[in-house]
């Protein structure tokens, strides 16, 4: 059929959304007894009319017409309909905004349709403003009296709007375009992932997860800046000694490296910054990430992907078929893969990978829970680190603060910690406008536990999580608290913080 025998005030554009238009090349003409009549350029894509249909709630009967009309047709429609949102009831400082300097040159960073319109300006906004923060995440949440948009700043999530309830949809579908989603699909998560090109030298990833919920979709966006992992060991926050054992077990020629702790507390930083070490051309490093956040040259990068049957297992076994020397695993999850690891570190192999646990020595006996053999445990691993991320005190106007001695010695400190030679911080009430209420940044803390002689002993002889611990307190291995008392004493942070992040010991 000839698309210019139609007129354009005729077509039912109310009844398809132009993003989904644009989705699946698929456009409305006309609807007769509860059955829309769409054109489109490929009949054989049944995906595309199947999903269609099923939002639409009504029969289709497709109608084949040339493509290049087709495509001319929907952007003329996609543009009309983004203008047409300006009549959305929205508050000038919500709104409002100009688009960022430079973005329209890097149209493809966010889609190839950034223009004028109230929803892709207040994105933009959002992402840049989470930017500039130094935000690791954003939360888009519809809820049913209203819609809000969080920002995690140094580990605190902080409202920042909160937008007309009748932009979710069209922010939903936004988001999803530009992350390669399927825009149809509402009932299931998904995740994806798009990018933003700040200038020619720099760009920053993000990683989004949809989330089906009661009043409409929550949308979290990770920010992955491929810079953190450039800052180099130095950077992360390991005292000397822990620096130094953790150098000497990565550059062993094999063995198993374990980083432990919770989600966002800055693991795969502390993989990638041990990888720059080791990235260089004699070696051959293999990763598998579900999904990989830092793209690193010189490193080959895999995704798992579970619904294709690429597991971190699946993965592991490729990558000891291409030769390798350094193998980072995303994170173990099961017996399958912690025996694979085991077996690849235990034949000539350096293998690095996360897992989460509270500290270093109950990892050795969450390896033991997931079925895997003592001896093996003892035999492969050759250090663990576990990790938190503590809020850093602003250094424009931390207050010095005096405490008894009696209420530090309470809180962790020895006789000897007391000698007067640190001064004890506090935030600020407020904070100032170089900071989020007296905190700016964060800083790692950390427990580095090789496994000496005598450890590989208590695994072997099933010893307890305080067999474990015992033994490593009487090598000098500091645990979470102790390692978050010394960055209290050198000023970094604070008593409030370390108490919220580590367990007394």
């Amino acid at each position: 059929m000839n698309l210019d025998a139609f007129d354009e005030a005729q077509l039912p554009t109310k009844q398809i959304d132009p993003n989904l238009m644009q989705v699946h090349r698929v456009m409305g003409l006309q609807v007769r007894n509860n059955v829309l009549f769409v054109a489109v350029s490929d009949p054989t894509n049944l995906h595309a009319l199947d999903s269609v249909q099923f939002l639409m709630g009504m029969s289709l009967s497709p109608v084949v017409v040339e493509d290049d009309k087709l495509g001319q047709w929907i952007a003329k429609l996609v543009e009309r309909s983004d203008t047409s949102m300006q009549s959305f009831d929205l508050a000038d400082d919500e709104f409002g905004v100009l688009e960022p300097d430079g973005l329209n040159d890097k149209s493809e960073a966010l889609g190839q349709e950034i223009d004028d319109a109230p929803v892709v300006k207040f994105l933009n906004k959002m992402l840049l403003d989470a930017i500039n923060m130094g935000a690791s995440d954003l939360h888009f949440e519809p809820y049913e009296k209203f819609y809000r948009v969080r920002y995690r700043v140094d580990g605190i999530l902080r409202e920042i709007n909160q937008p007309p309830l009748a932009i979710k949809e069209k922010l939903a579908s936004r988001i999803k375009v530009i992350s390669n989603m399927d825009i149809s699909e509402k009932r299931v998560p998904q995740d994806g992932r798009m990018k933003l090109v700040l200038s020619k030298t720099r760009h920053i990833d993000f990683r989004v997860s949809t989330l089906p919920m009661l009043h409409g979709e929550k949308i979290v966006l990770r920010i992955l800046d491929p810079a953190s992992a450039s800052l180099g060991i130095d950077a992360l926050g390991y005292e000397p000694e822990q620096k130094a054992a953790l150098l000497r077990a990565i550059q062993r020629p094999y063995g198993l490296v374990l980083v432990t702790g919770p989600t966002g507390s800055g693991k795969t930083v502390s993989l990638y910054s041990c990888l720059n070490i080791l990235n260089n051309p004699g070696v051959n490093i293999a990763t598998a990430e579900d999904p990989c956040e830092i793209p690193l040259a010189g490193i080959n990068q895999v995704n798992v992907n579970d619904k294709q049957g690429l597991t971190f297992a699946a993965a592991l076994k490729s990558f000891l078929r291409q030769d390798p020397d350094i193998i980072m695993i995303g994170e173990i999850r099961d017996l399958e893969t912690a025996d694979m690891a085991i077996k690849a570190a235990s034949t000539g192999h350096m293998v690095l990978s996360t897992l989460h646990t509270n500290d270093a020595p109950s990892t050795l006996t969450r390896l033991l829970n997931m079925g895997v053999a003592p001896f093996n445990i003892a035999a492969a691993v050759s250090l663990i680190t576990a990790q938190r991320l503590a809020r850093r005190l602003c250094p424009s106007c931390k207050v010095p603060m005096d405490v008894p001695k009696q209420a530090l010695l309470g809180l962790g400190f020895s006789e000897h910690d007391l000698d007067g030679s640190w001064q004890l911080y506090v935030p600020k009430a407020g904070g100032c406008p170089h900071c989020n209420d007296g905190y700016k940044g964060r800083v790692g803390i950390y427990q580095v536990m090789p496994i000496s002689d005598a450890i590989s002993r208590l695994i072997m002889n099933n010893g307890t999580v305080h067999d474990i611990a015992d033994q490593a307190k009487l090598e000098g291995v500091k645990d979470l608290r102790l390692a978050g008392l010394e960055k209290v004493k050198q000023g970094l942070t604070s008593i409030a913080e370390i108490e919220s992040c580590t367990n007394e010991q």
